[in-house]
């Protein structure tokens, strides 16, 4: 069950100076990604245990929380765009056409596109329609570490009607965050390294596509530097696309946005908001926080923690899950484990 508005821990979570949090919305089952409509709805997608989208109007300054779909399988990635919410299962995409005039009575999905392999391990989408107008949609591989069919470890795009699917990234275990540089229209992703090899080991990363369709990112046979100890003999690393910046082990990188408001100092101008979910396997937990990650004139990448504070005694108090930035400039946290949304604001 959600936890209760006045139990959420908004006070113990720390910014930079100037920064301020605050609850937006609560009682959110399985809050997870987050997009913002035409008219200014917050959609939300949930995962495991509500397989439910959610509209948040805001009325005078409070939020309503409608449920726009319910008993759908796993549908964590949503995408606004040109008044229709686009919704992927590990199944398949579908879209609801002028959803925000018909919130309290949802129109009948479409079907976009219904061949997705349906997968459970690493199947839950993360969608953003690109620059070029297609629809980006990645397919995780099918285990913790294999060598997976063609279908899988890649992100794929399509038009908008679900044809002409091309794949513009191979070598990709398991994203469930990605964004497109404002500035150059590249595609930046967060990529979840395999488990059970060690604690500590691999890192998670955040990678840069420079040339689509093109790049191999190493999975299943490096991560970043290191040969896998199953899948890397006679495979060099080199061969491979390298990171564009580490995340940590097991971090568990999701939702990640530039930062394209005005509301927020001019040093996180540009930059990349990344959730890390922290991880579910590592005996010291850690993560469960926002880091901001800046790049440089030469695309290189330097991460920064941000929104931190909710890990406690070993234990989550919260895990950030997908964040958003808000026409006013303000950010969006949206956290899973509590089923709310953060709103972070800046003023001096």
């Amino acid at each position: 069950m959600p936890t209760a508005a006045d139990k959420l821990p908004v006070k113990k979570i720390k910014l930079p100076q100037g920064f301020k949090a605050e609850v937006w919305a609560s009682n959110i089952l399985d809050a997870r990604g987050l997009r913002q409509g035409d008219n200014g709805t917050v959609f939300v997608s949930s995962l495991f245990v509500a397989g439910k989208i959610y509209a948040v109007v805001d009325k005078d300054g409070k939020r309503e929380v409608k449920t726009i779909a319910e008993k759908l399988f796993l549908p964590n990635g949503i995408e606004f765009h040109k008044g229709a919410l686009y919704v992927a299962t590990p199944k398949d995409i579908t879209r609801y056409d002028n959803i925000e005039a018909n919130l309290d009575s949802p129109p009948a999905p479409v079907m976009v596109y219904d061949k997705l392999p349906g997968d459970v391990p690493h199947g839950w989408k993360f969608i953003k329609v690109g620059p070029d107008g297609k629809l980006y949609v990645p397919v995780g591989a099918p285990c913790n570490i294999c060598d997976p069919p063609a279908t899988h470890s890649q992100i794929f795009r399509m038009n908008l009607d679900g044809s002409g699917v091309e794949s513009v990234v191979k070598g990709m275990r398991n994203t469930v965050g990605f964004d497109f540089d404002p500035k150059t229209g590249d595609l930046w992703f967060g990529d979840n390294q395999r488990d059970w090899l060690s604690e500590d080991l691999p890192l998670d990363e955040l990678n840069h596509v420079t040339q689509p369709g093109k790049q191999h990112f190493g999975f299943p046979y490096c991560a970043g530097d290191i040969a896998d100890p199953e899948f890397g003999w006679g495979h060099s690393c080199k061969s491979y696309a390298k990171p564009a910046a580490l995340l940590g082990p097991h971090a568990a990188p999701l939702g990640m946005r530039f930062y394209t408001g005005t509301m927020f100092p001019q040093k996180y101008q540009g930059a990349i908001f990344l959730t890390r979910h922290g991880p579910w396997n590592k005996t010291q937990k850690y993560g469960a926080d926002v880091v901001a990650v800046f790049i440089d004139a030469n695309g290189k990448a330097k991460v920064e923690p941000f929104l931190t504070g909710l890990v406690e005694k070993n234990s989550y108090l919260g895990r950030p899950a997908d964040v958003m930035v808000m026409k006013d400039g303000s950010l969006l946290v949206s956290d899973d484990h509590n089923g709310a949304i953060y709103r972070i604001t800046y003023g001096k």
